[in-house]
C-alpha cells in the first residue's frame, strides 16, 4: 500500500496568477542567493554601463549594507522606474536571445533586489539631471532630484529583510565579505582595464579598504599579466606561461602554471567565457585533462583562461547565477584547451617554476645572529691566538687529503663549449648518492637522479606508443557486454579512437558490444567495468579518455622502475649526460607525480643564505 504523498493534498488544486511581489521574490530566490551574488549582477550592471572604475563598499559581509558607485553612462530619470520593472532591460531588443554581448540580459536582478531589500538608485546622465529612486520590499517611490556628478550610485540595505528566513542560511560575516571579494577578483580579471576597489565599512566611515585595483594600460597580455600578479599573486605571474591558440571559431588565450607550481584545490582556476567569468564541468574537466599527465590527483593547475568565441557558438542562459554554459561544439573547445596547455608545457621544456627554488631557500635557514657583546665582553688576543692554534690541524691541510669522506672524480673536460653555460650547468658531484649538484652561471642546480630519469623514461615511452601505437592482445573468447542501445551506440561511435588504445570493439546485436582486443599494457582486465566507467565519463565531460589514461599510468609505473634507482653511484660524464637529456626533453621539470626533479639556486640567494650581501 502505498503512502500519503503530503505534496498532493485531496481537493483538486486551481491555477492562480501570483502578484508581482512574490514572483520578484522567487526571482530572487534564483538570482540572489547570498550578498556575493546582489554584488556580481550590481558590479555586471557597471561593467555594461561603460564603467572604467567601480567601487565596492559593503557592512557586515554585505547584509546591511551594498554600496556600488560608477562612472558610467547612467540611468535617465524617466528610465529609473522601468529599471525596476521585471524583464526591462536595454542589453537586447528580444529578436537573438543568443546574440548576447553583454554579463546581463534578463532584467531580473534590480527588481529581484528591491523586493527582498531597501534599494536606492542614484544616477546621473551626461546634459541631464541627476535624480533617485528607492524600492523597499516591492514598494516602489516616485523619482526625487538628487546630487550626483556622473555615473550611479546603487545602494542595497538590509537584504533578504523582506523574507527574513533567508537570513537563517547566510553564514558569517567573515565568510559572505569572502564571498564578495572573490566575485570582485574574478571581474578584475574578466576587465583589466576597469579599476576596482572593495571597501569593508562594517565599523562606519570611511572604511578600510580589501583590494584595489587600478585599471591597467597597454596590449592585452601584457594588461592581462600586470592585472592577474595583482589579483592572483606575482608567484603566479612569474610562472605562468602565456596561452594564446584558436580552433574553429574558438580562441583560447590567458596564462597557465607550470605543473610545479600547484595547489591543494581548484580554488585558483579561474575560467571566462567571453569575458564571463563560469564554473562549467566541461572545461574543469578539459583542464584536468590537460594536466593529467603532469600532475598527481590531489593536486590542481592554477590558471586563468579566456575562451571567446562567437556568441551563437554558445548559450549563457542555461543557469539562473549564469555560471554554467553550454557550447554547441562541445569536443572542439575540449580539444582546444588539452592541446594548447599541453603545447605551451611542452614548449616550457625542462622549466621549474621559481617557488621550488623559494621553498628550498625557505628551509635553509641561517643560525641565529647571537646578541650583541660589548668590548669588555670579549676575549683577550692572547685567548684567541691560544684559541685558534688548538683548533688548526696539526701537519696543515694536505695531511687530511687521504680522509675525504666524498668520491673524487677527475674534472672532465668539455670538448665543445663549456657546460657551465647550459641551462642545467656542469655535474660536479654526487650527495648521498642520489643528488647530483651542478654549477651554472649564476648559480647551481640540485637535481634528483631518479625523478628526472624517471621522467625521460616516461616521455620515452610515451614517443614510442604515439609512433607505434599500443599493443593489443587478442582474446581468445571474446568478451559480451550487455548495455543499453544507446550506451552501446555511444561507445560504438568511439571505437576507431579506441582500437588506437588497443581497445577493440564491435556490435554484438542490440545491445550488445563484444570485445575481442584489450590493450596489452594493462594485462588481465575487466572488459565491463573498463566500458561502463569510460561511459560514466562519456556522461560526464562528453569525451573519455579513460583508456588513454590506464595506459599512461602503467607506462608511468614501468618508467619508474626502469629508471635510475636511489643509490647508484654514477660517473661524471653519467651525470652530464643526464643533465643534457633533461635539458632536451620536454616536461623534464617535474616528474610523473608532479614533483620537482631539480632546484635552481641563484649565487646571490646563496650569498644571502651566508650573510655575504
Amino acid at each position: 500500500m502505498n503512502a500519503h504523498t503530503p505534496q498532493i493534498g485531496d481537493d483538486r488544486p486551481v491555477i492562480r496568477q501570483l502578484d508581482d511581489a512574490a514572483i520578484n521574490r522567487i526571482a530572487a530566490g534564483e538570482v540572489v542567493e547570498r550578498p556575493s551574488s546582489a554584488v556580481k549582477e550590481l558590479v555586471e550592471n557597471a561593467i555594461d554601463a561603460g564603467a572604467r572604475r567601480v567601487e565596492v563598499a559593503y557592512a557586515d559581509g554585505g547584509k546591511t549594507l551594498i554600496r556600488v558607485t560608477d562612472d558610467g553612462w547612467g540611468i535617465g530619470a524617466g528610465e529609473l522606474p522601468l529599471a525596476l520593472s521585471r524583464h526591462a532591460t536595454s542589453k537586447i531588443d528580444g529578436s537573438d536571445l543568443l546574440n548576447i554581448h553583454s554579463f546581463g540580459f534578463r532584467g531580473e536582478a534590480l527588481p529581484s533586489l528591491g523586493a527582498v531589500g531597501r534599494l536606492t538608485i542614484t544616477s546621473r546622465v551626461d546634459g541631464g539631471e541627476a535624480a533617485v529612486i528607492s524600492v523597499n520590499g516591492g514598494d516602489m517611490s516616485a523619482v526625487k532630484p538628487a546630487a550626483l556628478s556622473k555615473g550611479t550610485v546603487v545602494e542595497l540595505r538590509d537584504l533578504f529583510y523582506a523574507t527574513p528566513a533567508r537570513l537563517k542560511f547566510m553564514r558569517s560575516d567573515r565568510a559572505e565579505a569572502q564571498a564578495i571579494g572573490d566575485v570582485i577578483k574574478r571581474l578584475a580579471m574578466a576587465e583589466p582595464s576597469v579599476g576596482f576597489v572593495l571597501r569593508d565599512v562594517s565599523g562606519g566611515g570611511e572604511g578600510r579598504i580589501t583590494f584595489r585595483a587600478d585599471p591597467e594600460q597597454g596590449d592585452l597580455f601584457d594588461a592581462l599579466h600586470r592585472r592577474l600578479a595583482r589579483v592572483i599573486g606575482a608567484e603566479f605571474a612569474e610562472n605562468a606561461l602565456q596561452i594564446d591558440a584558436e580552433r574553429e571559431g574558438f580562441r583560447l588565450t590567458g596564462y597557465a602554471a607550470l605543473p610545479t607550481y600547484s595547489r591543494g584545490s581548484s580554488a585558483a582556476q579561474y575560467l571566462f567565457v567571453n569575458g564571463r567569468p563560469v564554473k562549467d564541468k566541461l572545461l574543469f574537466a578539459a583542464l584536468r585533462g590537460a594536466y593529467a599527465d603532469f600532475l598527481s590527483r590531489d593536486r590542481h593547475p592554477a590558471v586563468a583562461l579566456f575562451v571567446d568565441c562567437d556568441p551563437h557558438l554558445v548559450d549563457v542562459n542555461v543557469h539562473p547565477a549564469k555560471s554554467e554554459v553550454r557550447f554547441r561544439e562541445p569536443g572542439i573547445v575540449r580539444g582546444l584547451i588539452v592541446s594548447a596547455l599541453r603545447h605551451a608545457l611542452a614548449n616550457a621544456g625542462h622549466r621549474a617554476s621559481s617557488t621550488v627554488a623559494g621553498a628550498t631557500l625557505g628551509a635553509m635557514r641561517p643560525e641565529g645572529v647571537a646578541a650583541p657583546r660589548y668590548q669588555m665582553d670579549r676575549p683577550s688576543m692572547g685567548a684567541m691566538r691560544a684559541s685558534y692554534q688548538a683548533q688548526a690541524p696539526q701537519g696543515g691541510f694536505a695531511d687530511m687529503a687521504s680522509d675525504y669522506s666524498a668520491r673524487v672524480e677527475p674534472v672532465v673536460e668539455e670538448v665543445e663549449g663549456q657546460a657551465e653555460a647550459l641551462p642545467l650547468g656542469a655535474a660536479r658531484a654526487q650527495v648521498h648518492e642520489n643528488y647530483i649538484v651542478a654549477q651554472t652561471e649564476t648559480g647551481m642546480v640540485i637535481v634528483d637522479q631518479h625523478a628526472a630519469h624517471e621522467r625521460l623514461v616516461y616521455e620515452k615511452l610515451k614517443r614510442q606508443m604515439a609512433e607505434n601505437g599500443a599493443a593489443a592482445q587478442a582474446l581468445l573468447i571474446p568478451e559480451i557486454v550487455e548495455l543499453s542501445e544507446g550506451d552501446a551506440a555511444r561507445l560504438l561511435a568511439l571505437a576507431s579512437d579506441l582500437q588506437k588504445l588497443g581497445l577493440g570493439i564491435e556490435p554484438f546485436g542490440g545491445g550488445a558490444v563484444a570485445v575481442r582486443e584489450t590493450p596489452a599494457l594493462l594485462g588481465e582486465i575487466n572488459a565491463e567495468a573498463l566500458l561502463k566507467d569510460v561511459l560514466d565519463e562519456l556522461d560526464d565531460v562528453g569525451d573519455s579518455q579513460l583508456v588513454q589514461e590506464k595506459i599512461e599510468a602503467i607506462l608511468s609505473r614501468v618508467a619508474c622502475h626502469g629508471s635510475i634507482r636511489s643509490g647508484r653511484r654514477m660517473r661524471a660524464e653519467e651525470m652530464n649526460a643526464l643533465l643534457r637529456e633533461m635539458e632536451a626533453t620536454p616536461h623534464s621539470g617535474q616528474c610523473n607525480h608532479g614533483r620537482p626533479t631539480y632546484v635552481e639556486l641563484k649565487l646571490a640567494d646563496i650569498e644571502r643564505l651566508f650573510g655575504r650581501t
